[in-house]
């Protein structure tokens, strides 16, 4: 047995987005035509436009517009309001289909236990939660090396089991969160420093948060944010300062991947 669901966006009590008229916005984008995208989904001329009328109503801008006469005779296209409306959905749609998948794997039908559910509204104390994507994994038969592509260009290696690469799905592509503390992150001023530690992340520091003993050093790694806490005398000692470049380095063992 599984878990099925509809995804349906409600304004108010009304419906606004469901699937049969996001089925109607992607068929219009494929070919052009009202008539011919409504025999694909499979609806009425009427009830097509319909559809379009509701959803031009609640939206701030058109989602389709129609053209007439021309070389081509007329047809029915998307703005590009439309087009994203229709990406976002479909986004929305696979993460949905995702955690109804989940649920189905962890609930025991024969029991009728439901315990599983409080993981998925569980959250972490670890201070650096990252969006990245996976470019290469590398397996054998205990660990699994992850290398995963930040929106700045950096390549972050994370050293997993093998075992929690098959049980996270993870494949080439995948969108993930790279997680690791605050207090793994280990800061230096020479930028040429050589160490083993894998990632080894250039960018310029943003905030300092300073206590008695502990300061939180926040850098700007291309757009992400990485959080650091060393003790106040090795701020000193490194004498780091606001505007200041920096070297955020992270063993790849101290890097943890959620999905």
């Amino acid at each position: 047995m599984k878990f099925l669901s509809e995804l349906i966006l409600m304004d108010g009590d009304n419906s606004f987005l469901l699937q049969k008229r996001i089925a109607l916005l992607d068929a219009i984008d494929k070919v052009g035509s009202l008539s011919a995208a409504a025999k694909m989904v499979p609806l009425s001329y009427k009830g097509a436009w319909d559809m379009i009328d509701a959803m031009n109503n609640f939206c701030p801008s058109p989602v389709v517009q129609k053209a007439t006469g021309g070389v081509g005779g007329g047809g029915t296209t998307l703005t590009e309001y439309g087009k994203n409306l229709v990406k976002t959905y479909e986004v929305i749609y696979r993460e949905h289909q995702k955690f109804l998948e989940t649920i189905s794997h962890v609930t025991d039908f024969d029991s009728g236990s439901l315990k599983f559910f409080r993981r998925f509204n569980m959250q972490i104390s670890a201070r650096n939660q990252i969006v990245a994507t996976v470019v290469e994994i590398k397996s054998d038969n205990v660990n699994a090396t992850l290398h995963m592509k930040l929106k700045s260009g950096y390549i972050m290696t994370s050293v997993i089991t093998a075992g929690a690469v098959e049980n996270l799905g993870l494949n080439l592509g995948d969108e993930v969160i790279v997680i690791f503390k605050s207090n793994s992150v280990l800061l230096s001023t020479d930028l040429n420093l050589k160490l083993s530690a894998m990632n080894k992340l250039s960018g310029i520091v943003e905030k300092i948060h300073l206590s008695d003993i502990n300061c939180e050093v926040v850098v700007n790694v291309g757009g992400d944010y990485i959080a650091s806490v060393v003790t106040k005398s090795a701020v000193e000692a490194l004498d780091i300062k606001v505007g200041d470049s920096v070297n955020a380095i992270i063993k790849s063992s101290d890097v943890m991947v959620g999905k």
